[in-house]
């Protein structure tokens, strides 16, 4: 289906507009890929908030020039599908966990702001915990000082009425 000049220039314009706030950029080839498959996988990046389209390489080219991301033209050969998020570990999740699934879809390469990472670093990306996961580590990591200092603080009084219950326990047994 060809586009026309505008219908290109809006969309070169939505790709820049999504490259403006990414933080990682991943192409993969989708070629055999049946249609279910292609919506499955749409799914998964729409609910992982990843920027995912099947885009013309000369219209991409075109957007990513001037970008953090502009060294990645030179990956964009045959018929690509790209991921774009803000959150590198999200994108490289739902590519390389479809791919897993799916041995039609090829990772090719990927790009993080300046510089461009190949198929076994978006794996090792894929395996890295989400940012939630990092910031609920990090939240416990902050609250396990706190919550010692409180169980500390309670012991003492929790260990006289301890003593005082075993010596009330000790008179009741010499009266009785």
């Amino acid at each position: 289906m060809a586009l026309n000049r505008e219908a290109k220039a809006s969309m070169i314009a939505d790709v820049s507009a999504q490259l403006a706030k990414a933080q990682a950029v991943i192409v993969a080839e989708y070629r055999g890929l049946d249609v279910s498959s292609m919506t499955e996988l749409r799914r998964k990046a729409r609910q992982s908030g990843v920027y995912l389209r099947v885009l013309k390489n000369t219209l991409v080219r075109r957007a990513i020039a001037g970008t953090p991301f502009e060294k990645l033209s030179d990956q964009m050969v045959g018929p690509l599908i790209y991921g774009v998020s803000q959150d590198p570990v999200a994108v490289a999740k739902v590519l390389q966990d479809f791919a897993k699934a799916n041995e039609r879809l090829v990772i090719r390469a990927g790009a993080l702001p300046n510089s461009i990472i190949d198929a076994n670093a978006i794996k090792a990306l894929a395996a890295l915990p989400s940012r939630e996961e990092l910031l609920a580590k990090l939240l416990g990591t902050m609250q396990a000082p706190t919550v010692k200092f409180v169980q500390t603080l309670n012991e003492v009084p929790t260990s006289f009425v301890r003593a005082l219950a075993a010596v009330r326990d000790q008179r009741e047994q010499a009266n009785a």
